[in-house]
Order: structure tokens, then C-alpha cells, then sequence
């Protein structure tokens, strides 16, 4: 279980972002679909089991095992390139520049939104026979999830929106966590433990993740869920995934890089 020390992983938390600068489109697009695809399925698994066994934290330990797939796989979220690009950009990498990191970015929520949406396809066609049944238990959980995740904080006005914004900074907070995780270590079981601890912790406090949302949102809709395609724009979408981008930079990308990258000279004792 070899350890990695900050200096050596941060260091390669500005590699990874580089590298995704340059990534071909192809590429890019592919690992991304695959991650919301794969964040979709985890999300679903972790609801059904919360309803199966009426306890929410036996969801959260289980809900990253989706998370834990889809990085040992190198396949990409939105979130994790929030905190990883830039970095490459403030360390002055050659090539890497704004429109490389917003190519990034674009690309990369294209994939999550696409990959998401199918399996809130794969998902609602199963529940309810291709759409001719009623989706049971499972839809109502989610469509009740989707109404009070968007026209809830739409009762609150602008307080609302700002708590669905902090909301989405805690969580990329812990999310991040979780990806830097996988750089700790180069053992495969200390890389799971790492991710695993940060990941239970968003989901069962009921943070916002932008990828997530990408898949519970249209499921919601498609089960029934009584809000439209603005309300989830703009009462969830959108405040999260800024709120995605400020978390994970400010409070773990950008942290790192200033004390393990970017260090001060020690100080001198007189």
C-alpha cells in the first residue's frame, strides 16, 4: 500500500490536468459519457437501496462504488476537471491556455449530460415496461426528490439559490477529495479506501453534484416529476454546477497547489 507524499501527488494533479487540455475530442467526449453513465446507475443503486431498506446511510456506503468504477477506469466528471485543469493553466504549462480549458470543460458536460440522460433512459424503460406500467415506489421516491430539489428552493427565492450554490461547493469540496484520492496511493485497495470516505459523506448529506443531478432530474421528469426543463436549469443545474466549479478549485485544487506545489521559502529563525 505505497503512500504517495503530497509533493508527488499534487504534482501530478497539474500533470492530469495538462493532459486533459489535450485530450482529442474523441477521447474526451468518450470518458465523460461513460462517468455520467456510470454516476447515473450509482445514483439509482443507492436510492433503490435506501427505499429497500428504509436507511439512507446504507445508500451512502454503497453509492461509491459507482464513483470508485468510473475513476479506476480513467473515464472523466465535470467535477474532477473543475479542480485539475486549471491547475495546469496557473502553473503556465506550455499549450495550456483558457479556450484549452474551457474545450475542456465543454466537452467534458456534453459527455456527463449525455451519458447521464441515456441511463435515465435504460432506467425508466425498465421500471415501467417500456413505459407502460407505472414506475412503482422507485418513480415516486425520485419524482418526489426532483420537485423538492427545484421548485423547493424556487419557494426561497434568491436564499434558495445560494443554498443550492453552497451546497454544490461542499459537495465538489468532498468530491474532489475523493479524486485526489486516487493519486495517493498506487495500490488499487488504498486508492478505493481513499475515494470511498469522501464520497459516502456528500451523498448522505445530500450535497449537490452536477452529474448526479444530470441523471435524477430528466429520470424525475420522465417518472412524472411536476417542474420543467427551466426549473431544473435554473433552480438546480445551473447554482450547482458553479458551485461545483468554486469547491472544488478554491477549497482543494487550488489549496494544494499554493502549500505543495508553489511553496514559500521556510522560515528563518533570528
Amino acid at each position: 500500500m505505497a503512500y504517495i507524499e503530497p509533493d508527488e501527488f499534487v504534482t501530478k494533479m497539474v500533470d492530469s490536468g495538462e493532459s486533459k487540455v489535450f485530450m482529442s475530442t474523441k477521447d474526451t467526449f468518450i470518458r465523460a459519457f461513460m462517468a455520467g453513465a456510470i454516476l447515473g446507475l450509482a445514483a439509482i443503486f443507492a436510492i433503490t437501496v435506501t427505499i429497500k431498506t428504509g436507511s439512507p446511510l446504507i445508500g451512502a456506503l454503497l453509492f461509491p462504488i459507482g464513483f470508485i468504477m468510473l475513476y479506476l477506469m480513467k473515464f472523466d466528471l465535470l467535477t474532477g476537471v473543475f479542480t485539475l485543469v486549471p491547475l495546469a493553466l496557473i502553473d503556465k504549462r506550455p499549450g495550456v491556455d483558457m479556450r484549452g480549458l474551457l474545450r475542456n470543460w465543454g466537452l467534458v458536460f456534453l459527455g456527463n449530460f449525455a451519458g447521464a440522460l441515456t441511463t435515465a433512459f435504460f432506467v425508466s424503460f425498465i421500471l415501467t415496461y417500456g413505459y407502460s406500467i407505472d414506475g412503482g415506489a422507485i418513480a415516486a421516491k425520485v419524482s418526489a426528490i426532483g420537485e423538492s430539489r427545484t421548485l423547493g428552493y424556487q419557494e426561497h427565492g434568491l436564499a434558495g439559490w445560494l443554498t443550492i450554490f453552497v451546497r454544490g461547493m461542499l459537495c465538489n469540496w468532498m468530491v474532489s477529495m475523493g479524486v485526489v484520492g486516487a493519486m495517493i496511493s498506487t495500490s488499487a485497495g488504498a486508492k478505493m479506501v481513499a475515494m470511498w470516505m469522501p464520497i459516502m459523506l456528500f451523498f448522505f448529506m445530500g450535497f449537490e453534484h452536477s452529474i448526479v443531478n444530470m441523471f435524477l432530474f430528466p429520470f424525475s421528469m420522465i417518472m412524472g416529476g411536476e417542474f420543467t426543463v427551466m426549473d431544473y436549469l435554473l433552480w438546480n443545474e445551473l447554482p450547482t454546477a458553479l458551485g461545483n466549479l468554486v469547491g472544488g478549485f478554491l477549497l482543494v485544487g487550488l489549496p494544494l497547489y499554493l502549500t505543495h506545489v508553489r511553496t514559500s521559502p521556510e522560515r528563518e529563525l533570528a
